[in-house]
């Protein structure tokens, strides 16, 4: 972090400074000008936010070096990981098509199922309630796309579902765009050793996204992939749009594969076929897609 101080800053602010960065663990470099004097905090600047140096008297503004998220970053791995499961490499130099409907299963590389499109019932494992049928008919489901081959990633909407996704065999966990923010649940796959699918909400930017990814790696798991459903539109009559520059900046900035869900992006302006070659120009892995 660069640390640069207002015109004729005192000793005294100075030292303040100095003081701040070496109880965080870091050091300073300081460089004294005729007017101005500049002060680098060498080591991991994540442990100190711009704003709270700012707050100090006689600094005029901090600018970070590094970004918030490290683990996940082409800095520290400028390759492409490749997660593979039950055979199929996301990642991978193919794109992926994934199915949204138990009619294209047998012909895709994946398989996507959204059984619990209900809220959370507290009766759920009690033999009553709505989604102690969705477990049992995702369980059925799971043998019957196993049995073929295919890797199903199945999509929780609580905490409490990623028991019985697990129990059913689910091989990979995706976490819908409204969970993106939710940290307990970022901490308990973090502590899996199952691949997740971190899919960012329609107003999160790309540093949220990785933000969010990091704090999954942080807890030990690094079986992370990037997923985008789509980002506000302008246009009245269609809600929402595929977000390609988040998708460009994304395979830019980090490792991780990605994948684009365009099952809600498609209508008569555009088609999902037009969907699934911008995903693909865009850099995604894979495309979870109805047709």
């Amino acid at each position: 972090m660069i640390i640069v101080m207002q015109k004729q800053a005192s000793g005294a602010a100075i030292e303040r400074v100095v003081g701040l960065i070496r109880s965080r663990g870091l050091q300073e470099h300081v460089s004294r000008g005729e007017e101005r004097t500049i002060i680098g905090a060498v080591g991991d600047e994540r442990v100190f936010h711009p704003h709270e140096i700012e707050s100090l008297p006689e600094v005029e503004r901090a600018i970070r070096v590094l970004n918030d998220w490290r683990i996940v970053s082409r800095e520290a791995q400028p390759h492409d990981s490749i997660i593979t499961v039950r055979g199929v490499a996301f990642g991978g130099s193919k794109m992926l098509d994934i199915a949204a409907t138990p009619e294209r299963a047998a012909a895709a590389d994946a398989v996507f199922a959204d059984p619990f499109y209900l809220p959370y019932s507290p009766y759920a494992d009690s033999g009553y309630g709505e989604e102690k049928n969705q477990i049992r008919t995702m369980q059925a489901l799971m043998q019957q796309y196993h049995a073929a081959g295919k890797p199903v990633i199945v999509r929780i909407r609580d905490v409490r579902q990623i028991a019985p996704a697990l129990n059913a065999q689910a091989d990979i966990l995706y976490l819908g765009g409204e969970l993106m923010g939710n940290r307990a649940l970022q901490d308990e796959v973090g502590r899996l050793n199952t691949p997740v699918v971190l899919c960012k909400d329609k107003h999160h930017r790309v540093d949220e996204w990785l933000v969010a990814a990091e704090h999954v790696a942080l807890r030990g798991n690094h079986h992370i992939i990037l997923g985008e459903a789509g980002t506000l539109s302008f246009e009245p009559e269609h809600t929402y749009r595929l977000d390609v520059d988040a998708l460009v900046r994304v395979r830019k900035a980090s490792h991780l594969p990605v994948i684009a869900n365009i099952t809600r992006l498609w209508h008569g302006d555009m088609p999902q076929e037009t969907l699934y070659k911008l995903a693909m120009a865009a850099g995604a892995s894979g495309v979870v897609n109805s047709l």
